[in-house]
């Protein structure tokens, strides 16, 4: 069923809440659940084996971020996108994380974009193992801790909450297609650009993820 959900939860040290909004953000981006389908709490609840109470928090936080909204008596129906809103995101990603990241590039913090590595391929192992949740989370944590390396807090947070917004609709198709490996590797690229110090690349690498990234969004991606 569409509006069924088998989540894993995450985080131990966070709190229910917190986890339970972990991990519909995740099913929010990776498009598991969909626009215009109405969610209870008491049936997501079920399927996360929780009481309905953090369920219902977790939707209630979501819906100040835009990402769903109430239905009364009913649960919560997740907002929809155009191709204009998804348009807007990327153009806004874009003017952001574009010049910011290369502005990184440099070989005397070799040391910096080597601590990323692991990060980079782990979410290379997650897209060979088709484990999509898996692959939205550690993307998420690579590009924030990479734009992290800024000393931008707010840019950073502005990020993330462009990407929270964000619904990858196209992944699983990627998967299919078998290029969402091709896709992960695209940030191991980045990091041998950054630490060469080579600004040329890392901005048309950069330019060029985030437009593949918008064909995953609108699902029709691009590799």
């Amino acid at each position: 069923m569409a509006d069924r959900l088998d989540l894993p939860m995450v985080g131990e040290r966070q709190s229910l809440r917190e986890q339970v909004a972990h991990a519909l953000r995740a099913a929010l981006i990776t498009g598991e659940m969909r626009p215009g389908v109405v969610y209870s709490a008491p049936m997501l609840a079920q399927q996360f084996g929780v009481s309905a109470t953090p369920v219902r928090e977790a939707m209630l936080d979501l819906a100040k971020e835009g990402l769903v909204e109430a239905v009364r008596n009913k649960g919560f129906r997740v907002t929809e996108l155009s191709d204009r809103d998804l348009d807007e995101l990327t153009e806004i990603r874009r003017l952001i994380e574009v010049p910011t990241v290369t502005r990184l590039a440099d070989a005397s913090r070799a040391a910096d974009f080597e601590r990323l590595q692991p990060l980079a391929e782990e979410i290379v192992a997650a897209a060979e193992r088709a484990d999509l949740l898996g692959y939205v989370d550690a993307d998420l944590r690579f590009h924030l801790e990479l734009l992290a390396l800024s000393g931008n807090v707010h840019l950073v947070a502005v990020v993330k909450d462009l990407r929270n917004r964000a619904r990858l609709y196209g992944l699983s198709q990627l998967v299919a297609r078998g290029g969402l490996a091709d896709s992960a590797r695209e940030h191991l690229a980045l990091l041998d650009a950054l630490a060469d110090g080579d600004q040329a690349a890392v901005g048309r690498l950069m330019a060029e993820h985030i437009h593949h990234v918008r064909g995953i969004w609108a699902g029709s991606p691009s590799t």
